[in-house]
């Protein structure tokens, strides 16, 4: 059996289709346009993703998976590169430091009591002598500035080199195949037993993988992609992540070991994607009394909202069940429309820029940083958390905390 999700491709173009024509309908109608109406730029970024998530996983998670620690000359590689790189930062830190200390010490003990000094000249006396002590500080201040460089690139490589060893090696050691190997009880077999816990037990990971993507930056990372559209509509379901590989998920293969056959998991998976299709569009209100228990159009828009008190809320995949149980869920509120996209958008259609912009400016913050803490912070703490530290680093080096995200959500944990 193939994968169902790809087979379904003629349904969702039919389906967008259709979709298009009933937005075209209505703008006649009303004369107003609204986020789910569909413009090409938009639409185009969003079918590119797509293309790019079917083409992904035959070749990052390879080559992710060569870095499996488990395999000791990969190890001792990986480990050693790591190793090299931490070094190298902590040398360069505490050159930094030193080099930053002296500038600032010569620069606080300048004394403008020569004709040189009162003239305007930075400069001291010595011995009578006129000193100019002006380029001494700036040498430091340029050493200093250097080894921030040097930090700054071994942080950035320590990080990648650590993550993409746990990714690979979480990824290869958890496949379906390799775990339904070692299953400590029986096989499940083809019956509804099968599948009944393969799609529920499906769904429910598929929540706290999700949920997970929302609270740690690297996760968010490959996330965001999804969330990046201000539009609203049947092809931002299919603007799909594309380095799901550098990712640390709970493993869908643990399903295997309760019995469930690999290939059992893969449909499971499909199904879960053709089901949350339809949920990406706002020509369909409300579903009646199958709100409570199932995920539908109103709950994901929510989702999709940057709205303060819609962030981070309905995570379900099919099942909403999870959302009431754990926490996290919110109802689509009429009196306050969704405001779709990102607190702080990527204002762009390059797909390669929506592909890559969080990385990106995450390595960016991990580059700039001065110490461990906040270098870890800026990877393993939510996107929120980073906003607020670029607030507070806009407060001490300036004192107007000013901010590209907008004001009511640039102090929310929560805000991404």
């Amino acid at each position: 059996m193939g994968d169902l999700s790809v087979a379904a491709v003629p349904f969702y173009f039919a389906a967008m289709s259709a979709e298009a024509w009933h937005h075209h309908r209505r703008q006649q109608r009303t004369g107003e346009t609204t986020p789910g109406d569909y413009t090409p730029a938009d639409t185009v970024a969003s079918l590119t993703m797509g293309t790019a998530s079917l083409v992904a996983p035959f070749v990052l998670p390879k080559l992710v998976q060569r870095l499996d620690l488990t395999r000791s000359r990969r190890r001792r590689l990986v480990l050693g590169a790591a190793g090299a790189a931490v070094a190298t930062t902590v040398v360069a830190d505490v050159a930094a430091r030193i080099a930053e200390a002296r500038a600032q010490g010569l620069e606080a003990g300048q004394v403008p009591d020569s004709p040189a000094a009162l003239a305007g000249v930075d400069a001291t006396t010595e011995g009578g002598t006129v000193v100019d002590r002006s380029a001494e500080p700036r040498r430091w201040r340029r050493i200093a500035a250097r080894a921030r460089k040097v930090a700054g690139s071994g942080a950035v490589a320590s990080v990648a080199a650590v993550g993409a060893a746990v990714c690979g090696t979480l990824a290869a050691q958890t496949t379906a195949k390799r775990l339904f190997e070692r299953r400590p009880g029986p096989d499940l077999g083809e019956g509804p037993l099968a599948w009944a816990v393969a799609l529920l037990g499906w769904d429910f990971l598929y929540y706290w993988n999700h949920r997970f993507m929302h609270t740690s930056r690297y996760m968010w990372a490959i996330h965001v992609v999804h969330h990046s559209s201000e539009r609203y509509n049947l092809s931002t379901a299919l603007r799909q992540p594309v380095a799901d590989a550098l990712g640390t998920f709970v493993p869908y293969g643990a399903l295997a070991l309760l019995g469930v056959r690999p290939h059992i998991i893969q449909q499971s998976r499909a199904i879960n994607l053709i089901y949350q299709f339809w949920i990406h569009t706002d020509a369909i209100d409300r579903i009646g009394p199958f709100e409570r228990w199932f995920n539908s159009a109103s709950h994901h828009r929510v989702h999709h909202g940057s709205n303060l008190r819609y962030i981070d809320r309905n995570h379900g995949g099919i099942l909403i069940v999870w959302d009431r149980l754990f926490g996290t869920f919110t109802p689509e509120d009429p009196a306050e429309p969704v405001v779709y996209g990102l607190t702080k958008n990527v204002e762009s259609y390059n797909p390669v820029r929506i592909a890559t912009h969080e990385h990106a400016d995450m390595l960016a913050d991990v580059a700039g940083a001065d110490d461990w803490s906040d270098r870890l912070s800026f990877v393993l703490r939510g996107p929120g958390w980073a906003y607020q530290r670029h607030r507070e680093l806009a407060d001490q080096a300036t004192g107007s905390g000013a901010t590209s995200m907008r004001p009511e959500l640039a102090a929310s944990a929560n805000a991404r």
